[in-house]
């Protein structure tokens, strides 16, 4: 889960295909372990967007809590720059990214070089397209580049979110780019709408909305709008979660009468009950191999996380600090459980390391809900306050934190979606 910093060789000429594709931002956080590169504003025939591609890329790389950005003012660079290597390193700079935007009126183009000042070499170029009226998806694009060449580890600045806002009577469905610009509504009602889902390969979002009185769980597909019910049982049906393979979905139904978790395929059918306690029994989330869910239940007589295998056996618990733990969700690879703790009466979001039993709060409360690990493991995403809330992103060693809506934007449910969200 934890990223490794290090320095790889330039690949000359190597390219990717680019990816097609206004929340106020606040930006916290420091360490003394962080990498040290500067972003310099790129060259552009006007100035302004050479300027905002590097705003991004800085941006983004800040918000993972790995790098630390040195100021690059008073230099100017393009991709045929010869680097003064002392300068930069004078400056604290163990790297610097550099390069040309061009753009034909419909098309961008950016042509990016990124050089190690202790080794006085390029490291690394890569050229990147986008349209010009989704330029972003470009300057994420670079920002990945980046991130997986200093840290080895693919990156996830080009993924998608999605959130539930409440804006005045109704709720709307969002999804946006990760660092919460571009948002577009993917469904709007009158009433709630919780509980987003990703599906595996990002086609499809699972929710429960309560259109029709009581809620009911719905799969999405985002690039027709089509809805499929999948649990419209008696009672309540809720908490979606995915399988690894997208096959099925563990929701929450209290057709028996308490809440009981069942495995369901994706299009509602064969429901199966796993949990078998009398006490309420909510949301599960998948392991990334699908052997194991994880969930809350008060079956000891607080809220507190368990894991079971797939089939329902081998229950377990999980969480021993503090009296109440809820919200469970697996990092990406396995290693890690992120989840609401309360700790003196406040809502925080916890991240525990499943070897160790280690456990980290990431955040001050007093009333954060909602957790997801980013698609790398090295962030999480959660809503803060019940009434107005804000989108929030932590690096999950603490060193930054930042805020992508306003306050009072009133986000009550988040999800970080898989990679290949982009598109």
């Amino acid at each position: 889960m934890f990223r490794r910093l290090a320095v790889f060789a330039f690949l000359a000429g190597c390219t990717i295909p680019a990816a097609q594709a206004q929340l106020q931002v606040e930006i916290s956080g420091a360490g003394a372990n962080q990498y040290p590169i500067a972003i310099a504003d790129f060259a552009d025939s006007d100035g302004a967007r050479g300027r905002q591609i590097a705003d991004v890329v800085r941006a983004d790389l800040t918000r993972s809590g790995l790098f630390r950005m040195v100021n690059p003012s008073g230099v100017n660079l393009n991709a045929e720059s010869q680097l003064d290597f002392a300068v930069w390193r004078d400056r604290g700079a163990n790297a610097v990214a550099y390069g040309t935007s061009r753009s034909d009126g419909s098309r961008l183009d950016i042509d990016y070089r990124m050089a190690d000042t202790v080794q006085q070499a390029v490291i690394d170029g890569q050229g990147f397209t986008a349209p010009l009226n989704n330029w972003r998806a470009a300057a994420h694009q670079l920002a990945d580049r980046i991130c997986e060449r200093l840290s080895g580890a693919q990156c996830a600045f080009s993924t998608k979110i999605a959130y539930v806002l409440k804006r005045g009577n109704l709720w709307e469905l969002q999804i946006a780019d990760a660092d919460g610009h571009n948002a577009q509504t993917a469904l709007r009602s009158r009433e709630a709408i919780i509980s987003p889902a990703w599906s595996p390969d990002g086609s499809r979002l699972a929710y429960v909305s309560f259109e029709s009185g009581k809620p009911v769980v719905y799969v999405h597909h985002i690039a027709t709008g089509q809805r499929t019910i999948v649990a419209n049982f008696r009672g309540n049906n809720s908490a979606p979660a995915w399988s690894p393979d997208g096959n099925r979905l563990a929701v929450v139904l209290s057709r028996d009468g308490s809440s009981q978790i069942y495995l369901v395929n994706a299009d509602g059918s064969n429901p199966t009950r796993l949990t078998q306690s009398g006490t309420i029994n909510t949301e599960p989330s998948f392991s990334p191999d699908g052997r194991s869910i994880v969930f809350s239940s008060d079956r000891g007589g607080s809220a507190q996380i368990y894991r079971m295998g797939v089939d329902g056996s081998n229950v377990t618990r999980l969480s021993f600090n503090g009296g109440h733990n809820v919200s469970p969700r697996i990092s990406p690879d396995g290693t890690a459980l992120t989840y609401v703790t309360r700790r003196g009466g406040s809502f925080q979001i916890a991240v525990l390391n499943l070897s160790s039993g280690n456990e980290v709060v990431l955040t001050n409360g007093p009333d954060d809900q909602s957790p997801s690990f980013s698609p790398d493991g090295g962030m999480v995403l959660y809503a803060a306050g019940q009434r107005g809330g804000t989108l929030n992103v932590r690096s999950i060693d603490g060193l930054a934190q930042e805020t992508l809506s306003a306050a009072g934007a009133g986000v009550s449910a988040a999800a970080w979606g898989p990679f290949g969200t982009a598109k």
